[in-house]
């Protein structure tokens, strides 16, 4: 299938060259195409795919470049369906896929694929699945997809009985056709990505790819609460399991302890990181690990040490009596309101970012709490607007390092300081990682600062 063919990649990040990596290797003339020029790319990178053969063109798309020769078209998840070579290829019948389904088509038919979904908590989910398993069963298990490696950098390395933990990401979902887990799990819907996707109900559409695709050997996991996740999913063929933070389902919640078809798993005061979200996302990470027939101890170690994924409302640090929390990846408003709902004390809270027209006015029903904002980026004078309004000290800066001055002026004992921007990061950073991690920084500071005294 993928063999002695010509191949276009377009995009040289991770996943593009491990698809090169990949396909070379199983004698494909292979060219990988990327807007970015040789400058933007790691050295060593460039000159390993150069000696494996690897045609590069870098720094541009030349129009003539893509025509009926090629068997497949592998695009990278964050450029959009409607570039340019994507849509010539579909004119000429070049089927358009990405590393996730080239990878599905190539893994042995004895192990057990995890794909896990969602829009929040996806990535907290499948950083505790990976690390229960792993306790249970070893080196038997993988972790790839949107968080770890990716997913060809697994083929020809995986043995028999082997479990492969995927996050799976709304962009690696729109060029996948076949591929599908033996377990899928999805968190939660709320409206994310439109910009990328058109509309909230391609989006979810999008997002259930890998739940359509499943036949009725294989499971799906679905948050009860979540009535957009059980209306998308109505017609899937696999069997349909749920877990639910209010209700008694297949893995639930019940006066302090969460249960597993009845059977006491854990008791809730183990878990360390905040949130009912957090108590959503355990309970579906449990319930994967016990259809997989994980003992209640691998739960109960893992659980007991687990302060939450870096940059998804982590706890940073303590200084002058006020708890910092890095929520860097709370990208959209719907992820600042779960970051507001999981704090009772008084909050200072740092919105703003790229402008892409998110409406502030969506956080009034979760802001009793705040006692102040610092708005930074694009986007600070609607923050200022939005502050103001409800009659909350608003401070603006363009600058993070600017804003975090102030907070060191106003914070208090006992205060809550929470980088949850309900705004993507590119009008400044690269991603939003680096911010989370500036932010990090400057918590460090303050603290010695203090300490210095």
């Amino acid at each position: 299938m993928f063999e002695n063919k010509k191949i276009l990649i377009l995009g040289m990040a991770r996943s593009g060259v491990a698809a090169a990596r990949l396909l070379i290797k199983m004698n494909n003339e292979v060219i990988v195409n990327d807007i970015k020029d040789e400058d933007h790319h790691d050295k060593k990178v460039i000159k390993e795919l150069k000696d494996l053969g690897c045609k590069l063109i870098l720094g541009t798309h030349p129009d003539d470049l893509l025509d009926n020769s090629f068997s497949y078209l592998i695009k990278n998840p964050g450029i959009r369906d409607d570039h340019k070579y994507v849509v010539l290829a579909r004119k000429l019948n070049i089927p358009v896929i990405n590393e996730v389904e080239l990878a599905y088509n190539l893994l042995p038919n004895d192990i057990t694929l995890i794909g896990i979904t969602g829009t929040n908590g996806k990535t907290t989910t499948t950083t505790l699945t990976y690390q229960i398993l792993k306790e249970e069963y070893g080196d038997r298990v993988h972790l790839t997809g949107n968080i770890g490696y990716p997913m060809c950098d697994l083929i020809g390395k995986l043995k028999k009985d082997d479990i492969i933990v995927m996050e799976v990401s709304v962009q690696q979902s729109i060029n996948i056709n076949k591929y599908h887990p033996n377990i899928a799990l999805i968190t939660n819907y709320s409206p994310a990505h439109i910009d990328f996707l058109g509309s909230f109900d391609n989006y979810k559409k999008t997002k259930a790819k890998m739940f359509y695709n499943q036949s009725n050997n294989d499971i799906a996991i679905l948050n009860l609460n979540n009535s957009d996740v059980l209306n998308e999913m109505k017609d899937i063929k696999s069997k349909k399991m749920y877990f639910s933070s209010t209700s008694k389902t297949d893995c639930y919640l019940k006066d302090d302890a969460i249960y597993f078809h009845d059977e006491k798993v854990i008791n809730t005061d183990i878990i360390k990181i905040p949130g009912i979200h957090n108590i959503e996302n355990i309970l579906g990470a449990i319930e994967i690990a016990k259809i997989l027939k994980v003992s209640n101890k691998s739960i109960y170690n893992v659980i007991n040490n687990f302060y939450g994924v870096e940059h998804r409302l982590e706890y940073v640090d303590t200084v002058c009596g006020a708890r910092f929390y890095n929520d860097t990846e709370a990208t959209n408003i719907k992820c600042t309101q779960i970051a507001l709902s999981s704090f009772d004390k008084p909050t200072i809270i740092i919105l703003g970012g790229l402008e892409r027209g998110q409406d502030f006015n969506e956080l009034k029903d979760y802001i009793s709490n705040v006692k102040a904002i610092i708005g930074i980026g694009e986007c600070r004078d609607r923050v200022k607007d939005f502050g103001n309004s409800l009659n909350i000290d608003t401070y603006i800066y363009e600058y993070l390092k600017d804003g975090f001055k102030k907070i060191k002026d106003i914070v208090n004992e006992g205060d809550i300081v929470l980088l949850s921007p309900a705004s993507a990061s590119w009008d400044q950073y690269k991603e939003c990682e680096v911010r989370g991690q500036e932010f990090k920084e400057l918590v460090k500071e303050f603290k010695n600062e203090v300490n210095e005294k």
